[in-house]
């Protein structure tokens, strides 16, 4: 039997394309005299978040924050990760409380990350409202979370979808396969 192939979807310029009209549409949404923060969850989506940060100020915006959040305690299958878990540090060096929060990730699937995210930063205080902005959403949700802010759409289920970035991989693609 053959191995499965892998198919990109997004090279590098496709990223990067879609990274811009995705803080197109989240510049667009920003309520006016709201503090925002923007934050990625570890580890794409802080590498993503930075790039909408650079992406969002060079159109403009004002005033934003920005912070990762590592979400692993959090996780409802920590158990099962064991000593494989690896904790990195949230950093969010600014108060959530009252703050429009653009919360960012790579790939939305099941909506267990997602869930895990907003535990997390509940946890932290209460901000005005929590934006999802993801750069794949893929079938496959077990809660019922959707994102605000699609880059990608992919309709196969049963395919997984890998996120490269130079940043945390030394390659820039999305494929599925």
């Amino acid at each position: 039997m053959a191995a499965a192939s892998s198919d990109i979807l997004l090279d590098g310029a496709g990223i990067h394309a879609t990274m811009d009209r995705l803080a197109g549409e989240i510049l667009s949404s920003l309520p006016a005299g709201v503090p925002v923060g923007i934050i990625g969850i570890r580890r794409r989506g802080e590498v993503l978040a930075q790039r909408l940060v650079h992406e969002l100020n060079r159109r403009g915006a004002a005033g934003l924050e920005a912070g990762s959040l590592d979400i692993t305690l959090y996780r409802d299958d920590l158990a099962e990760l064991g000593p494989q878990a690896i904790l990195r540090k949230t950093e969010i060096d600014f108060d959530i409380n009252g703050r429009y929060i653009i919360l960012v990730d790579d790939v939305l699937y099941t909506g267990r990350s997602v869930r895990s995210a907003i535990d997390a930063l509940v946890d932290l205080g209460r901000p005005k409202a929590i934006r999802l902005a993801v750069l794949v959403d893929r079938p496959g949700r077990e809660l019922p979370v959707q994102a605000d802010f699609v880059g990608l759409k992919v309709e196969q289920s049963d395919v997984p979808v890998t996120v490269l970035l130079t940043e945390s991989d030394g390659a820039e693609e999305v494929r599925v396969g």
